[in-house]
């Protein structure tokens, strides 16, 4: 950009929560008509040629400046300049937005980017003096829920979550929320929330879009903390067929109710510091005068969210009793098993007994019979008339003697 919107200090009556904190520290000073553009290098060049079409809502890319390409914004899902609640401009790119909310006085810009490149970023927070922590935030993403205040803006991060119902899982994404007297910026790292439903809801009701940036940020908080609800519901009902399966004695529900515990741990932590977040908000309701009609809808919206994070709550405190139903019932189960394996061991270890018993008591008269025939010529007793009643008495006696012993052993 060739040119630079000089820094007009707003009334902050109009928009009570952007009313600055501390003075600005030095270096983060308001914009002024001095300095350079936005131009080559930054994304956002001051070309009107047409280039290729970006995704929905972005227009066409700048052409080249002084003969260096400028980087497509195919990041920029949809610009919008309003005044007055209504949509008054739909620039084509970044450089256009910025100069279209120049020529607009008491206008507002609603800029909208999906995954921008360091370069859109870094243009966005020289125009609108944007404090270099929330751009890296901005740029690093996986930051957790939060509000800061940098001056005049705001900076918000928000977790938005929406539940797959083919893969049974909980999708989290990531949104960090510019909010500045005369702008908002979105930038969203995920697919959800749908910002698009958000800026048709404002747009058709041009009475609430024209309270200005705080409007914007409120229904935003607003679709995030609805689209808590469809998740809600799911992980219910996923916690229902989980009990189920546990009782029926499932194998793979161990692996389940982990991998739902986990999400939960993810939930929540998208859920609880949205509670200090809408607390703190609130409590400078009286002292920045905000307006009555948006103060209610964001004690709904606090409403939404306190009773959210208690049934996440909820549900990892079921999930912790769950799992020790299931390893209790997985316990008794493998005990039942060992107590039949046993068993079957002390029944095969009797008939074991029976078997070498017998077998004992037959090798007796085996034995006699063996060493009675084996015919030499000087053996003792071949020639005694006796011998033949001898040897069967003996294989009686000792067979008798072997199953006496075995009886009283109970191996018979």
């Amino acid at each position: 950009m060739s040119e630079r919107r000089s820094h007009t200090p707003r009334p902050l009556k109009k928009y009570p929560w952007l009313r600055p904190a501390v003075t600005r520290a030095a270096g983060h000073g308001p914009r002024s008509g001095a300095g350079t553009g936005t131009g080559t290098g930054t994304g956002t060049g001051t070309g009107t040629g047409t280039g290729a079409s970006g995704p929905p809502g972005a227009g066409s890319a700048p052409a080249a400046v002084d003969g260096t390409a400028v980087a497509d914004e195919q990041s920029v899902v949809d610009a919008a300049v309003y005044r007055d609640g209504r949509r008054v401009g739909t620039p084509d790119s970044l450089a256009a937005t910025f100069r279209r909310l120049r020529e607009e006085p008491g206008a507002m810009a609603w800029i909208g980017l999906y995954r921008p490149t360091e370069a859109e970023l870094l243009s966005l927070a020289e125009e609108f003096d944007l404090h270099k922590l929330s751009i890296e935030d901005a740029m690093e993403a996986h930051q957790r829920p939060k509000l800061e205040r940098y001056g005049e803006t705001l900076f918000v991060v928000l977790r938005a979550a929406r539940y797959l119902d083919a893969v049974e899982e909980v999708d989290f994404g990531e949104l960090h929320v510019f909010v500045g007297p005369d702008f908002v910026i979105t930038v969203r790292h995920g697919a959800a929330p749908d910002l698009s439903a958000v800026r048709t809801r404002l747009e058709s009701a041009p009475e609430l879009l024209a309270l200005g940036p705080e409007a914007v940020l409120y229904a935003i908080l607003d679709a995030v903390v609805d689209g808590y609800a469809p998740v809600v519901a799911g992980v219910q009902n996923d916690i229902d067929e989980i009990e189920t399966e546990v009782f029926r004695g499932d194998p793979a529900v161990s692996r389940r109710i982990y991998e739902l515990s986990r999400e939960m741990v993810e939930f929540q932590r998208a859920t609880r510091p949205l509670v200090g977040m809408l607390r703190g908000l609130m409590a400078g309701f009286d002292k920045y005068g905000t307006d009555d009609e948006l103060q209610r809808y964001l004690r709904d919206v606090a409403d939404h969210v306190t009773h959210t994070s208690e049934r996440v709550d909820g549900f990892r405190s079921a999930l912790t009793d769950i799992l020790a139903v299931n390893a209790t019932l997985v316990t008794q189960q493998q005990n039942a098993e060992m107590r039949a394996l046993a068993e079957a061991g002390f029944e095969q270890n009797e008939e074991v007994k029976k078997i070498s018993a017998w077998a004992a008591i037959l090798f007796a008269p085996t034995l006699v019979g063996t060493i009675y025939g084996m015919n030499f010529t000087h053996m003792p007793e071949l020639h005694w008339v006796l011998g033949y009643p001898f040897a069967l008495l003996l294989m009686a006696v000792v067979c008798v003697s072997l199953y006496v012993i075995f009886k009283r052993r109970d191996w018979l």
